[in-house]
């Protein structure tokens, strides 16, 4: 008989690719995770694992045990939520959602509200995360729901095994300090920011990569970006106190910014689209957040 424990220990390796990742996830040690995965195969009857130097690697039992794990263990998730749901007579049981600062604050945190009042029996755990570690984590089972955003001309990769449905669809504004030389032009031109200094989120995320594309495409320069925050409210404070200019959708602008002046940008308009993803198959409770998120998308 396979331990789906062990089988939720097999897929995590194969997801993460070193018995240390998957130790660092679940919060192993790699040679429990390694007595754990030898037990497994004793129970398949199979070699699942292969040395690779000092890495191991999935053999084709492993990978053909992982692709069946991934059914039982959406078939376990259904039947757990089932059960809770029956027993409080309405969708209950916990769902773990991550969203990113402003949809935290626009979105979720108002659909948590609500929630408590129409679902009580559903316990929603938030976190604060990007998109970009935040889909690993939902493939794994370690969040039922994320929400993300998908800057215009820069696609998140499709996976099939996970649903999208969007939120928001959002115009990206230019934030300049309100005494900017250019301030008081309701349209400003980005090559006339070419010596500015500028504010963005950290390398490797969407808004970074947004902001440096649209300085390069639509205002021909390389921008001096000198302030560095996931955080989009730092972003608007070093703004209005450091001078600095820095692009940012309109669902951070939404509770009003004093001290800056928001402007659209003459070269062309730029997008951000908020966007749910969970699992396809969702369990009733997993249904419920996601029609209180829509529901509070502005």
């Amino acid at each position: 008989m396979l331990d789906l424990r062990r089988l939720r220990l097999l897929r995590e390796l194969h997801a993460r690719g070193t018995m240390h990742g998957a130790a660092r996830a679940l919060g192993y040690t790699p040679s429990a995770i390694s007595q754990q995965l030898a037990v497994l195969e004793r129970e398949a009857g199979a070699k699942l694992l292969e040395r690779t130097g000092r890495n191991v690697r999935l053999t084709d039992a492993g990978h053909a045990l992982v692709r069946h794990a991934a059914v039982l263990l959406d078939g376990l998730e259904a039947a757990e939520a089932e059960v809770a749901a029956i027993a409080a007579g309405h969708p209950a049981g916990v769902v773990r959602v991550s969203a990113f600062q402003s949809a935290f604050l626009r979105i979720a945190a108002p659909a948590v509200a609500a929630l408590a009042q129409s679902h009580p029996g559903i316990r929603v755990e938030v976190t604060e995360a990007e998109v970009e570690e935040s889909i690993p984590a939902l493939r794994l089972r370690q969040l039922d729901a994320v929400v993300g955003d998908e800057y215009s001309g820069q696609p998140r990769p499709v996976h099939t095994d996970l649903a999208r449905e969007p939120l928001v669809q959002e115009q990206v504004r230019l934030v300049l300090p309100e005494n900017h030389p250019l301030a008081h032009k309701a349209q400003v031109q980005m090559a006339d920011l070419a010596d500015a200094r500028w504010a963005a989120c950290q390398p490797g995320t969407g808004h970074r990569a947004m902001q440096i594309r649209a300085c390069r495409d639509l205002g021909h320069f390389e921008p001096d970006l000198r302030y560095a925050s996931d955080d989009f409210l730092i972003l608007v404070e070093m703004v209005r106190t450091a001078g600095a200019c820095a692009l940012l959708p309109d669902l951070v602008l939404g509770y009003g910014v004093p001290g800056v002046a928001v402007r659209t940008i003459a070269e062309g308009t730029l997008h951000r689209e908020v966007f749910l993803l969970t699992r396809t198959t969702r369990t009733p409770a997993v249904e419920a957040v996601a029609a209180a998120l829509h529901h509070a998308a502005p």
